[in-house]
């Protein structure tokens, strides 16, 4: 996939804009990442000549909410290998969080009063669903670096200015914590200029776990400092991750815990409902059979006094009582799965999917969360994700024999792709192990992974494996 620009094609994104129309296809004279982006502002409603980006931070709350982001530990790298340069060289480092609104805005000072002018500032939203298409909105929802130049802008306030952007991740966990944009003229989208916030990228993502190792170690000697703790609490965010794993892993400051059992599936309940659950509604949810909420009360007895032993002072996570509720938010990666698909984070979405919510969980509630998450994933996948997208979706386990998602790769591809061969081959296999199936008068449940009860799609969307006519890789082949 082409991310890189250059200013040559700047008559074909001009004509691609007078083609735009809403309910019609993006015209395909723009590259494929951009024209991606396009078409995900059209599905957010956006209007190029008319949208600014929304004021999601007062003064007060961004300055609060940049002292608590991770970035903000990362900053003076950035500053000494992108924004001291850029102040020299006429173009603007812009760091923004996971969601592309801007936390910080420096370099070049006639450059940054022209971008105020379209709103490019701190505290300003830059997703594609506030504005369209910028390299920050981009690089987030594609989860990889890309350059937008000029009129490749959805929006055409913006066509005047270049820019360039790459996400950040958390070294730990993998998950997108941020992005780093430079932006100005040509020199924001030559060549080197991506290869160079890539670097920048990689080191302050170095420093960030280097930061956490030295906090670890300071805590291990007993210097529990009210300084540690608030620099603690700028290196990470409190989260729980219940993908793709029978215990639920707790990570907290730093720290990490394994759940195992109903300790993650109270813990996940209370992570997704932060307004709080009462006995009885946590008795309902958690358990597949009638429950008492005096079960629930011992049970939670248990988890508060491992939560104590586990996180202590001022970053606790001990539940509060009546009704139970966490003292403060985790962010779950079943969540952030759920809504990088609504925000159009395709990439991202998958390559945070590890596998199904707590497989071998029967509660209700986690039972619903698990359906809903891989059923999502995979419409999403099969209706609006690129070829290379699918194919990466269709490795995961739970998608491998999934004969409707094979045949859309198969019609997504190009005729002259090396990979139909291989998709075909796959098609054919299905095809005849389907077929023996059926001679052998095996029936099985669409939705079951025999090794280990996963959900999983059954052929052809679902329906039961004895009823796949029209399955067949020929009649696929034919068709495309």
């Amino acid at each position: 996939m082409d991310t890189s620009a250059g200013v040559t094609g700047q008559e074909s994104a001009l004509h691609a804009h007078e083609q735009l129309s809403p309910g019609r296809p993006v015209p395909s004279l723009l590259r494929e990442p951009v024209r991606e982006s396009w078409q995900r502002s059209l599905g957010y409603s956006r209007n190029p000549d008319v949208d600014t980006p929304v004021l999601a931070f007062e003064p007060d709350e961004l300055r609060e909410y940049r002292k608590a982001h991770p970035l903000h530990v990362v900053m003076p790298v950035i500053q000494r290998l992108l924004v001291q340069p850029a102040a020299d060289s006429g173009l603007l480092v812009a760091v923004g969080d996971q969601h592309s609104r801007l936390l910080w805005v420096e370099g070049d000072e006639d450059l940054r009063r022209r971008a105020e002018g379209m709103y490019f500032m701190p505290g300003t939203d830059w997703s594609e669903p506030s504005i369209g298409t910028s390299a920050p909105g981009a690089a987030l929802a594609g989860g990889t670096g890309i350059q937008i130049a000029g009129a490749e802008h959805f929006n055409r306030r913006v066509h005047s200015f270049n820019c360039t952007a790459v996400p950040v991740r958390d070294p730990d966990s993998g998950t997108v914590i941020g992005v780093v944009d430079i932006t100005g003229g040509v020199a924001a989208v030559a060549p080197h200029t991506l290869s160079l916030i890539e670097a920048a990228v990689d080191a302050a993502q170095s420093h960030l776990r280097i930061e956490r190792l030295e906090a670890r170690e300071r805590s291990r000697s007993g210097r529990r400092l009210r300084r540690l703790e608030t620099v603690r609490a700028g290196l990470y965010r409190d989260s729980l991750q219940i993908l793709g794993r029978d215990h639920a892993l707790l990570n907290v400051g730093g720290a990490s815990l394994q759940l195992s059992g109903r300790h993650a599936e109270l813990l996940t309940l209370l992570a997704l409902n932060p307004q709080g659950l009462t006995a009885h509604e946590l008795a309902a949810m958690a358990y597949p059979e009638t429950a008492a909420p005096a079960t629930v009360r011992a049970e939670m007895l248990r988890l508060r006094a491992m939560l104590a032993r586990f996180a202590d002072g001022p970053q606790g996570l001990v539940p509060q009582s009546r009704p139970y509720r966490l003292p403060r938010e985790l962010v779950v990666d079943a969540r952030q799965v759920l809504s990088y698909l609504e925000h159009g984070a395709h990439r991202l979405a998958l390559n945070i999917y590890a596998g199904p919510v707590l497989p071998r969980s029967e509660a209700p509630a986690v039972s619903g969360l698990r359906a809903e998450v891989s059923s999502v994933l995979r419409e999403t996948m099969l209706s609006d994700a690129s070829p290379d997208l699918l194919a990466q979706y269709l490795k995961l386990e739970e998608a491998e024999d999934d004969v409707e998602g094979w045949a859309v790769l198969l019609r997504l591809l190009p005729p002259d792709s090396p990979r139909r061969a291989a998709v075909v081959a796959r098609l054919e296999r299905l095809d005849r192990e389907l077929g023996l199936d059926r001679e052998l008068g095996l029936n099985r449940e669409p939705g079951l992974n025999r090794e280990r009860g996963v959900p999983r799609p059954g052929p052809l969307g679902g329906r039961p494996w004895g009823r796949s006519a029209g399955s067949s890789a020929r009649q696929y082949q034919a068709r495309t």
